[in-house]
């Protein structure tokens, strides 16, 4: 997994996607150089999706600002009037009830 600027930042831990819906949700990040917690790349994140490889739209120092998934559970909506915010939390926490099996 590379940032924009072509820094080497993680590998992919899991890709969260709806297949039955043809949605893709995101990427959780697993053995980055920000820590030991997983990380949270939201679809919008993404810049392009290789088979050797992922690349995001944000730069090293947006990398390392990543959320963490929390353990709230996930409740997903699509209301044009919510904010990116809440919105990306929702996403975060549906990721984490999909890594720890709690979905």
């Amino acid at each position: 997994m590379y940032s924009a600027d072509g820094q080497a930042i993680g590998k992919v831990a899991h890709v969260l996607a709806a297949e039955d819906e043809d949605v893709f949700d995101g990427i959780v990040i697993g053995e980055h150089l920000f820590g030991r917690q997983h990380r949270f790349a939201d679809a919008d994140d993404v810049d392009a999706i290789y088979e050797q490889g992922v690349v995001l739209k944000l730069d090293r120092a947006e990398c390392e600002q990543l959320p963490k998934p929390s353990a709230n559970p996930a409740v997903m909506r699509d209301d044009p009037a919510e904010s990116k915010a809440d919105f990306r939390r929702e996403r975060l926490m549906r990721a984490w009830d999909l890594i720890s099996g709690n979905d």
